[in-house]
């Protein structure tokens, strides 16, 4: 089953005309912070897929790992009245994954995706590819591209300390 999900992530991929290697961890990579210990990079390098229903619709978005996404301005980009974070049961449903290995890809049906401007700081990120041990790295804006996502300001601001 595992591999099944991985193998989605690169056959849709390599259909995109992107080739990626990814890489197993057995130790997992479910967080931001444990995929980045695990690849020796920083946290915000780490593509946080995340499962939201907007007016009970779903939404992905795409955000850097060190992030949080901001759910007022999510409605706004939507046109929704209610954003919520989807449960564990609606993600998988949604996506096809469990939570911890949503890949940004290759879900059964299309989903509206954002992309979080932030994200394309980085020149390369890694993603998750179907479960919680693996992962992928992709430049990120041939990660935009192939997912088709609204690049958009969906995050919240950040604290300075």
């Amino acid at each position: 089953m595992a591999q099944e999900a991985t193998e989605q992530v690169r056959r849709y991929l390599k259909e995109q005309g992107v080739e990626v290697e990814i890489r197993q961890f057995p130790q997992g990579t479910q967080t931001a912070q444990q995929a980045a210990a695990a690849l020796g990079t920083q946290v915000a390098c780490i593509v946080k897929s995340l499962v939201f229903a907007a007016d009970g619709q779903p939404v992905l978005v795409l955000c850097s790992g060190d992030r949080r996404v901001d759910v007022a301005k999510l409605a706004r980009l939507c046109g929704a009245q209610a954003v919520a974070q989807a449960d564990a049961r609606l993600a998988k449903e949604w996506t096809g994954y469990a939570i911890g290995g949503v890949p940004p890809v290759a879900h059964p049906r299309r989903l509206r995706t954002f992309i979080d401007q932030h994200l394309l700081d980085h020149p390369q990120v890694f993603a998750a590819a179907g479960t919680g041990t693996a992962v992928f790295g992709i430049a990120s804006r041939t990660l935009a591209q192939v997912t088709g996502g609204e690049l958009a300001d969906v995050t919240e601001e950040e604290r300075s300390s």
